[in-house]
């Protein structure tokens, strides 16, 4: 069993760095073929930190464990909102005063309660998962037009182009693009084996596995991304790292089992996470949203995101046992 937990820790770790090159790569090489900066930010960058949970995602779908894919997007969107931003609001309070960021949450609400009623009756079809992918489109297009019509520059914006490398050659992006892609495939088929091995010997579901640990772990690459932004004074970007990365779990990375694997999905997933997701999401709007001005999520607002996750933590563990 060592082997398999082994697998885990070294799939996590190569996830994280092949992430992060992939993502370099990636928007370097659009850069450097004159592809806009709002586009590279809104679609390369969005969709970097969530990488891992795709091909997590997909690598799971592909072999037969959607619920370990499920649990993976559900688990990573309850990670980012009570984890990663409980942690980074302890260290650092947020101040939020993007416009785009305001437009953004009552979309990541809107999602999220349709993924909620796409699985209501107790199946992640195909269709359901083709809705999903088209609304992924729609948010894209939405968020491009809101852009490119502001008539003041965001300050969201102006820290995603910050993000994006200006002087790295085309021949190092596509390597590093390459490379990143190969160890991402790589690290996700050895950490969902390994999770796979390490569910049947706990004798837990791969939906257990999902919440649990591979979406900690598929989250570090937003922890590491929305802690750093928050300590260089970008708190528009810690926190639309959060908010951008569950809007393409719940709609690239919660399709896929429905695109590849459709099926019935577990009903505790109805019972407790998709609801704990809910109330989650809920809690970081009404932390973080105003019609005007600024707000801030203070220390004690990160504080209670963090003890809901520990406590979601806990209850997901103590309903597995036998």
């Amino acid at each position: 069993m060592w082997l398999e937990f082994l697998a885990i820790l070294a799939g996590f770790a190569l996830l994280v760095w092949s992430a992060d090159h992939f993502v370099n790569g990636a928007a370097a090489l659009a850069n450097n073929l004159g592809v806009s900066t709002l586009v590279i930010g809104l679609t390369v960058v969005g969709f970097g930190t969530s990488a891992p949970e795709i091909l997590v995602a997909l690598t799971a779908a592909v072999d037969g464990n959607a619920g370990l894919a499920i649990g993976n997007a559900v688990g990573s969107n309850i990670a980012n909102v009570g984890l990663i931003l409980g942690l980074t609001a302890l260290v650092i309070p947020l101040s939020v005063s993007s416009q785009v960021l305001r437009r953004e949450y009552p979309i990541l609400l809107v999602v999220t309660i349709t993924a909620l009623l796409l699985v209501i009756d107790g199946e992640l079809g195909f269709y359901d998962g083709l809705l999903l992918i088209f609304m992924l489109a729609g948010v894209l297009f939405l968020m491009w037009r809101v852009a490119v019509s502001g008539s003041a520059r965001d300050p969201m914006l102006e820290d995603l182009e910050a993000e994006i490398p200006k002087t790295m050659s085309t021949g190092k992006a596509l390597l590093w693009l390459g490379s990143g892609l190969l160890l991402l495939v790589f690290a996700s088929k050895i950490l969902v084996w390994g999770s796979v091995e390490v569910a049947s010997w706990l004798g837990v579901s791969d939906l257990v596995i999902g919440l649990t640990i591979v979406a900690l772990g598929t989250s570090l690459p937003e922890l590491a991304t929305s802690m750093a932004s928050a300590l260089k004074g970008e708190p528009d970007l810690a926190l639309g790292n959060v908010i951008g990365s569950n809007l393409y779990n719940l709609l690239a990375v919660f399709s896929i089992p429905g695109l590849i694997a459709p099926g019935v999905v577990d009903d505790v997933l109805l019972s407790r996470d998709m609801p704990a997701m809910m109330v989650l999401t809920f809690a970081i709007v009404g932390l973080a949203w105003t019609a005007k001005g600024v707000r801030h999520i203070n220390r004690i607002g990160g504080l209670l995101l963090l003890i809901g996750y520990v406590s979601y933590q806990g209850w997901v563990i103590y309903s597995s046992l036998p």
